[in-house]
């Protein structure tokens, strides 16, 4: 099944930094949540005021913007939801994603011309549930992350009417069935399931004999120990072109809890990819391409279930923490013609000497995507000559020689 239409980019805003620099880099859409009802409790998330103003920043821009409805509540978890979801229609989201029937119903209800996209948290994986939902009212399903592509493909080929089909693309993988788990509720107090979710499948387990309390036996002979259920981070990019053409109508980018630097980075690369695929129906993805995507802090990448069901290799057991190769370094304030001193905002601290790469959101004629150079000269805002970056988001100024825009971002690799 070939796709006309124009697949849609669809990356994470967890406050509103993010989400200008979602828009920037390329996302034709952007996801966020308020302070409730939401999957991602300890983000930043959006106040109502806020909301409203993302709203119109980003339909300024042309882009569509979701909010998540998705928590799978308990009855007192509806104290405030009828009220918010006026407030959403209010001010014009252009969707809301649902995980749970009884908040399902009550949007319709409520709003019955909101558009509804349903979370991967409803666990779709197969036709006739694409239906139900559709039946229903529903606009677009997120599917489940635990399809194959041959299976991703069949849904989308016997889709029923306009029904649009989201899949993730990039980000963590949760070690339960589409992020259902009740294991940080049972450990911790805190409920993933209703957006608080410790990550308790990211810690270090060994084994307690009952009749050896206190004797731990590890799982795997390792000194660091071992991370059993600890998934790799899904990356698709190489699969792009091909769910192009089994008319996936959105690709999700996962991240609300990342930096603007993860961000900007992830959409950026899709966004070729994505534009590139469309150009050509036969391109492939580049390496270097790919490498971009190790750049920023990521578990090692698996393709998941997408090629067959995945086997140990998918998982992290020897560590839970992140690869991380480069440093989130600096934000650059105003559009810098490329003579003088370019104007930065400091996210991480560099010295003379350093080398640099920037990452530009847009590629224009002049304006190359990325940028190397070494830092010769800073200076502070009242224009000493300064030595190196110090303090936490300071404003610095840097010399430097070729055309920068607004909003590009400073990287360095770690030694």
């Amino acid at each position: 099944m070939n796709q006309t239409k124009k697949p849609e980019l669809l990356a994470p805003a967890g406050n509103f930094e993010k989400l200008k620099y979602a828009l920037a880099y390329g996302a034709d859409a952007v996801y966020c949540a308020g302070k409730k009802f939401g999957l991602r409790a300890r983000a930043d998330n959006f106040d109502e005021k806020t909301l409203e103003q993302a709203v119109i920043y980003t339909h300024n821009k042309e882009k569509k913007i979701f909010v998540t409805l998705n928590m799978i509540p308990h009855d007192n978890d509806f104290e405030g939801l009828a009220d918010y979801i006026r407030f959403l229609d209010k001010i014009n989201v252009d969707a809301v994603l649902v995980a749970d029937p009884g908040v399902f119903t009550l949007v319709r209800e409520i709003t019955p011309n909101m558009k509804i996209s349903v979370s991967t948290q409803a666990n779709n994986v197969n036709s006739r549930s694409v239906k139900f939902w559709h039946d229903l009212g529903a606009s677009r399903i997120v599917l489940a992350r635990e399809l194959s592509g041959k299976e991703i493909q069949d849904v989308c080929q016997n889709r029923p009417g306009e029904m649009e089909i989201e899949t993730f693309v990039h980000g963590a993988m949760c070690i339960s069935y589409s992020g259902r788990c009740l294991l940080s509720h049972y450990l911790t107090g805190r409920d993933g399931n209703r957006g608080d979710c410790a990550q308790p499948c990211r810690w270090q387990y060994q084994l307690e004999e009952s009749k050896r309390p206190g004797e731990f036996f590890p799982i795997e002979e390792d000194k660091t120990g071992t991370f059993i259920m600890n998934s790799k981070d899904l990356c698709l990019a190489e699969k792009i072109p091909e769910l192009i053409k089994f008319g996936v109508n959105s690709f999700k980018i996962e991240g609300r809890m990342k930096s603007a630097f993860y961000v900007a980075t992830v959409v950026s690369v899709y966004r070729k990819i994505i534009d590139a695929a469309l150009a050509n129906p036969d391109f492939t993805v580049p390496h270097a391409w790919i490498e971009e995507l190790t750049k920023i802090s990521h578990r090692h990448y698996t393709t998941a279930f997408y090629d067959h069901t995945p086997s140990a290799e998918a998982e992290n057991f020897g560590s839970s923490s992140y690869t991380r190769n480069y440093d989130f370094s600096g934000i650059v304030l105003e559009d810098f013609s490329g003579t003088g001193r370019m104007h930065v905002e400091q996210r991480g601290k560099i010295l003379v000497g350093d080398y640099v790469e920037i990452i530009q959101p847009e590629q224009n004629a002049g304006h190359p995507l990325f940028l190397s150079c070494q830092v010769k000269r800073l200076f502070d805002e009242q224009g000493n000559e300064i030595s190196s970056t110090p303090h936490a988001k300071m404003h610095y100024q840097m010399e430097f020689d070729h055309p920068v825009k607004k909003m590009s971002i400073l990287r360095k690799q770690l030694i």
